[in-house]
């Protein structure tokens, strides 16, 4: 129920948005990205039996039961990706499902080290998995990281990048 009082203010706020004064300014307010933020984070941390969520490079789309289906365009200056470290499990992952999407390592914590092509530092700190085995990340677009991840002597480096039709979902980081 809170999750729907929560849809429904975010729906509204972007109509407000949309029918709003129509100056040359059209910017997407601070509380309109907290709340998509924050409605993302609920699928992320809930546990919904009556209706399914998942996230590309610019939609939330939320399905019911009954298939209507919802769509909430994702910040124009943020990228949205969830990553599941594994050690011996993982499965193929392109678009993640927030309802779904099950990693190995639950509840677990990963010294997360991640910086831009231009060698600014992005992440440098220690994140905890949830539930479901992923942590969740919300960082500036259209660029390319390198990622280290650590825990307990094993480590795994990659590249992944946050441009239109990138992953949002990352499955394939294996810790050595």
């Amino acid at each position: 129920m809170k999750l729907k009082t929560i849809g429904v203010s975010l729906l509204f706020a972007f109509l407000l948005v949309a029918c709003g004064d129509t100056d040359e300014d059209n910017t997407v307010q601070e509380s309109d990205i907290e709340n998509m933020k924050e409605l993302v984070q609920e699928y992320s941390t809930g546990n919904f039996e009556d209706e399914t969520a998942s996230i590309t490079s610019t939609q939330l789309i939320v399905t019911e039961n009954d298939e209507n289906e919802t769509v909430y365009e994702l910040p124009e200056e943020e990228f949205f990706v969830s990553i599941a470290p594994y050690i011996n499990e993982t499965h193929p992952c392109t678009n993640h499902s927030l309802t779904g999407c099950q990693g190995e390592m639950v509840e677990e914590e990963f010294d997360v080290y991640i910086e831009d092509t231009e060698g600014n530092v992005v992440v440098d700190e220690t994140l905890s998995t949830m539930e479901n085995g992923f942590f969740d990340l919300w960082l500036p677009r259209d660029k390319t990281y390198s990622i280290t991840i650590k825990q307990d002597g094993k480590v795994v480096e990659s590249e992944f990048s946050t441009f239109e039709n990138d992953c949002t979902c990352i499955t394939t980081l294996q810790l050595l």
